[in-house]
């Protein structure tokens, strides 16, 4: 199970998650480490895009505290439907909704947790940055921090293959 942050304008739009640019970002990410996103549920902590009105365009707005835990019954019940063995949780907002309280991303980043609290059983939870946010690093590091992206995502995949 993979969790994002929030909808962005495309995934709003379609009604799917993750099918703007960071979802095509994260599709490539998971090919390349061996994981089919066919197989994987995808979805985000807080449910509707927030916005600001920027002449046509509607730019994203991180979430607040409140409509983190206003959408916190439809993750948990989420949860207990896919009832996943690892959780990944893309980026702090995700991180938070996931674990109950906040984590430094960076310092984290590719860390298996064994959550506390009624989480299902036997899930874990990996750590990693929002696909968005190789989209805002500067280029000469894009390259480099996709890597460490992928890496992250790789840790995934042999987390299963090591179960199997």
């Amino acid at each position: 199970m993979m969790v994002g942050e929030q909808p962005g304008d495309q995934e709003d739009l379609a009604g799917r998650p993750f099918v703007g640019p960071a979802g095509q970002l994260l599709d490539r990410a998971l090919a390349e480490a061996g994981i089919d996103r066919r197989t994987t549920y995808v979805t985000n902590a807080v449910k509707h895009f927030k916005y600001e009105l920027r002449g046509k365009r509607r730019l994203h707005k991180k979430p607040a505290e409140l409509e983190i835990a206003a959408c916190h019954r439809w993750y948990e019940s989420e949860v207990a439907s896919v009832q996943p063995e690892l959780i990944v949780a893309l980026g702090a907002t995700a991180v938070r909704a996931v674990l109950g309280r906040a984590l430094p991303i960076l310092a984290h980043r590719g860390t298996l947790i064994e959550p506390s609290g009624e989480m299902a059983p036997n899930t874990r939870v990996l750590v990693t940055v929002h696909p968005s946010y190789l989209l805002r690093v500067p280029p000469e590091t894009r390259e480099a921090e996709y890597a460490k992206f992928v890496d992250d995502l790789k840790i995934a995949a042999d987390y299963f293959r090591d179960r199997r």
